[in-house]
């Protein structure tokens, strides 16, 4: 069909995107879907101690292929032995001999028809020039985080084996999931079936999922941890002032949660989750959040007349966040659209690997300026707000002291206020034909390829080859 109109078939896919999003499992939906072999290899299983082992491992795997074609053959984290090479001419890395014998393997003199290349990994920026040219990696495919449909389906299918009760949403639940992967879901849905064993009930319900959501973003109560009265005095009062500058700050992400017993390495916790998920955020979202940053030592400022370390992570949110609306973003009109970061970061990891400041002392003072303005106006709105309503911060912060935790939908009610409507997705919203046949497929290959898919990888050298042929291992 498509070699009658001179179309030839792509030699290999890389798939890229964040870790726990399901490139793996997305490479064995393969295996249980293709009517091929499918051979299966960890890329750090090609680094070797001894010279010349790792090539050798690449020409054997590619023998094996060869003898088997047409099949497909996956590398999974290729980044092992893909990194860029070197600039050094005179050394012999043996990770670059790996290389350029995956290279000669993928496409050089010799052809290479029937087999086609699968690879994942999460750093495609490190990965050498060579290797992602067309004829090696024709096409990258990015599996991104899951959106609101897919965070449901992704909770259908983890949840198909647990016991739910039958007040539960799983809508809900993905709808306070935003930036979650499905590996993330997967460890949420099993946190609240532990949850429910330990508590002794015959089914997980909403009160577990929500639980276990909140422990896996924010991390896990410690109750055990005892506070002071003072300790526990300026830990309500600076939750109190987060949770009060954002619901007065118009762009501020809604209230979900306020806490004072210590989670994770903090005393206490303002929780937030955006309504819908978001690709872009505009300036004024990150001037609300640098507002809202400034909540919690403004409150400690006005209440107790004193201040603490407790804001230490709240300014580092704050700096950068100012830093990234200077340098990288081009939202201050004084230093104009140019991008001063001078940094490389890597593209699903978010980390730095290079930095550089390619520019001169006097723009480095403007920078400085422009930040430290930034800063302070949003320090003294902050400050504005709660003077207004202090009375309302007082109250939040005893309520805090007597319950501990409270619902955002505890604290308007407190306050008086009216709290902002529920933008939840209804059921019409989700459903999505293609998306259901998809699930279907992907339910039917978990269930297939579980104990299967391993079962093509290759074997050492001077081993025989396993035998992957299509008919006994579709059976199976």
């Amino acid at each position: 069909k498509y070699s009658s109109i001179g179309a030839a078939m792509p030699k290999g896919v890389l798939l890229v995107g964040p870790p726990g999003t399901g490139k793996t499992m997305l490479a064995k939906a393969v295996a249980g879907e293709a009517d091929v072999p499918f051979f299966s290899i960890a890329g750090s299983e090609f680094v070797e101690m001894f010279v010349g082992m790792g090539a050798s491992k690449v020409r054997d795997l590619f023998r094996q292929a060869k003898e088997k074609a047409p099949c497909i053959v996956f590398i999974d984290e290729i980044d092992a032995i893909g990194q860029k090479r070197s600039g050094n001419v005179m050394g012999n890395d043996e990770r670059e001999q790996t290389l350029n014998q995956l290279l000669t393997e993928m496409d050089g003199f010799e052809g290479n028809n029937g087999v086609i290349i699968l690879a994942a990994t999460n750093r495609p920026e490190s990965l050498d020039p060579a290797l992602l040219r067309p004829g090696r990696f024709d096409r990258q495919v990015t599996v991104d985080l899951p959106d609101m449909r897919g965070r449901v389906a992704i909770l259908k299918v983890h949840a198909r084996k647990t016991r739910l009760a039958e007040d539960v949403d799983l809508r809900i639940i993905a709808r306070g999931t935003p930036g979650f992967s499905g590996a993330d879901l997967e460890n949420l849905i099993n946190e609240a079936a532990l949850l429910a064993t330990r508590r002794k009930l015959d089914a997980v319900g909403m009160p577990e999922l929500e639980e276990a959501r909140d422990k896996v973003r924010w991390g896990r109560e410690r109750r055990s941890h005892k506070m002071d009265d003072k300790a526990r005095r300026l830990t309500a009062f600076h939750e109190a002032g987060h949770a009060l500058v954002g619901m007065c700050c118009p762009d501020a992400m809604p209230l979900h949660k306020i806490t004072i017993i210590p989670r994770g390495p903090a005393l206490g916790a303002t929780m937030t989750l955006p309504k819908n998920d978001e690709n872009t955020v505009s300036k004024r979202q990150i001037l609300d959040m640098i507002a809202v940053c400034y909540g919690g030592r403004t409150a400690e400022e006005l209440a107790m007349n004193d201040i603490s370390t407790g804001a230490s992570m709240d300014i580092k949110q704050a700096t950068d966040l100012a830093k990234k609306m200077v340098c990288q973003w081009g939202m201050s009109d004084r230093l104009g659209l140019i991008n001063y970061a001078g940094r490389e970061e890597h593209l699903f990891l978010g980390r730095d690997i290079t930095r550089s400041e390619d520019f001169s002392p006097e723009t480095a003072r403007e920078i400085d300026l422009e930040i430290r303005r930034i800063v302070d106006e949003q320090k003294s709105r902050a400050t504005e707000i709660l003077s207004k309503h202090r009375e309302c911060l007082d109250k939040l912060a005893n309520a805090l002291l007597e319950q501990e935790t409270l619902s955002a939908k505890q604290v308007y009610e407190l306050l008086g206020w009216q709290m902002p409507e529920d933008d939840t997705p209804q059921d019409e919203e989700l459903d999505d034909p293609e998306a259901a046949d998809l699930l279907n497929a992907l339910k039917h290959t978990r269930e297939t390829t579980e104990e299967t898919a391993d079962e093509g990888k290759p074997a050492d050298p001077g081993e025989e080859p396993q035998d992957a042929t299509k008919g006994e291992e579709k059976q199976e």
